[in-house]
């Protein structure tokens, strides 16, 4: 079997600097995907649907560009859940203010959906994690200066957990790359399951 080339599906620079910290060197094809489009509740549900959605919508560009070379497609997509409400990003200040106050001393679920398409053997593998993410008593002066710095407005859920945000975390429980957008674990196992492995070299990280 040749080594596949992995599409990244996504916009995010976290997700592409998670598989290139990882040694992956992912090709980045942004899907444009209008997230609105599906109305779900469920929290799993949404997150899968969504990932799906994201990683189909860039097949027909795909095609023409990579031919038939093995290539694998991952889409991924996270939410927040919080007291039984789902939250994404922010579209305001206004907004993410009112959501810390609801986070602050509190906890949430971060959901991240994902899709792996192996596109030559036609097969498709979803997955989802959870990850508990345990939230500082920040006091209102804390909420508005992080908002204010702009980086919750980018972010499901309205937080980081390894930049600003992460001063405003107490503590996680569950996979810390699965609140970040792409859990390893999960591309591992998932990997696994199309029949391919992973290889490590000092060049970086193959899979076949």
């Amino acid at each position: 079997m040749s080594h596949p080339v992995f599409v990244l599906a996504s916009a995010s620079p976290t997700r592409k600097k998670i598989l290139e910290n990882a040694g992956f060197t992912p090709i980045v094809r942004v899907s444009y995907f209008d997230e609105d489009a599906i109305q779900v509740s469920d929290p799993t549900a949404l997150v899968l649907t969504l990932a799906q959605c994201k990683a189909k919508a860039i097949l027909p560009d795909l095609s023409q560009e990579l031919g038939k070379q093995n290539t694998l497609v991952m889409g991924c997509d996270s939410i927040m859940y919080l007291n039984g409400m789902i939250y994404g990003k922010p579209d305001t200040k206004e907004i993410a203010i009112a959501t810390w106050q609801k986070m602050r001393g509190n906890y949430c679920e971060l959901y991240t959906g994902h899709c792996l398409i192996d596109i030559q053997n036609q097969r498709t593998v979803m997955r989802h994690g959870v990850t508990k993410v345990y939230f500082a008593e920040a006091t209102d002066a804390e909420i508005e200066s992080y908002v204010d710095s702009g980086e919750p407005l980018c972010c499901a859920g309205c937080f980081t957990l390894e930049k600003l945000g992460g001063l405003l975390i107490d503590k996680i429980e569950g996979c810390h790359t699965n609140v970040l957008g792409l859990s390893l674990p999960i591309l591992r196992q998932m990997l696994a399951e199309l029949g391919y492995s992973i290889q490590f070299s000092a060049n970086g990280t193959t899979i076949k």
